[in-house]
């Protein structure tokens, strides 16, 4: 019997021409290949779904699967409904962990050995992945540097088994790549990324939607998930001296407060939201927290 982990990879993919053949020839030439790749092609307008095709005819174990073009990016839950659409073809195959990849990114041909690796060495492990840089001239950025220690990029997230059956998968709605996280730590697992692994982002985070529209964006997703009005408040606060200065911090609080505004209904489960909240709480007050 085989006793190496297997893992499979979902990658919904929009209009990533110029970028894709970098992020298939990273997991072609990895060490540790996945049993299946699931390529979702969502509705792209231009080439991307005849490279994923091509992909396809060459390796056995990639998969395509074509969506509709809805004529608009999704925010939020539109990436979790492509992905999904790809979940299907797995769900009922034998994995230990399923990966949710991007199709902008390279990294090293061991990438995934070490991050299996990783999770071999902490049984507790619920949620991983590799950082995310963003080449800039000569230069790379890490573009997460001020996320909390809990929390992992959407775009390398790999998940253990028995930690998605717990928290029950993913959410099609903005915040989803929070959500599973503090339901995951609520749950006793743990969740982080590997400092020492790194992807290279092909293009800026955000940058399909512009600064403002990101960051609006990522506010709503923080009212979606059920952040505590006092965290959230201060955290804009100091978003407010980020480059560029004023935009990144008000565009969070009305993202935030456009919530409350048009009443949008929460989905997130309400023993989650009292989580988080006194975890935040803990964080404002010095106390032992998600954050420490």
């Amino acid at each position: 019997m085989n006793s190496e982990p297997v893992y499979i990879l979902i990658s919904p993919v929009r209009n990533e021409r110029d970028r894709f053949q970098r992020t298939i020839a990273s997991v072609v030439s990895q060490t540790v290949r996945p049993s299946f790749w699931i390529i979702v092609d969502d509705g792209s307008s231009d080439e991307t779904g005849a490279i994923a095709d091509q992909a396809a005819r060459e390796h056995a174990w990639i998969r395509v699967v074509h969506r509709s073009d809805r004529g608009f990016r999704k925010q939020g839950g539109g990436v979790i409904e492509a992905f999904y659409d790809g979940y299907r073809l797995i769900e009922n195959e034998r994995w230990d962990f399923v990966g949710k990849l991007d199709g902008d990114l390279s990294f090293d041909k061991d990438y995934f050995a070490r991050c299996l690796a990783r999770f071999s060495q902490d049984p507790g492990l619920g949620i991983g992945g590799g950082t995310v840089w963003t080449q800039t001239d000569s230069q790379l950025f890490n573009d997460g540097n001020s996320d909390p220690k809990f929390h992992v990029r959407g775009a390398t997230k790999i998940y253990r088994r028995s930690t998605w059956e717990a928290i029950g998968g993913l959410v099609c709605a903005t915040g989803w790549d929070t959500l599973d996280e503090v339901k995951a730590n609520m749950l006793g697992w743990r969740t982080y990324s590997f400092p020492e692994l790194k992807t290279i982002q092909l293009k800026s985070t955000g940058s399909a939607d512009g600064t403002w529209k990101n960051w609006f964006k990522n506010g709503v997703a923080n009212y979606m998930v059920g952040y505590h009005p006092l965290f959230m408040g201060i955290k804009c606060l100091r978003r407010l001296f980020e480059r560029p200065y004023f935009v990144v911090g008000m565009a969070l609080g009305a993202g935030y407060f456009s919530g409350y505004w048009k009443r949008k209904p929460r989905g997130t489960d309400r023993d989650v939201i009292r989580y988080l909240r006194r975890q935040q709480l803990n964080r404002l007050f010095f106390r032992n927290s998600l954050w420490s």
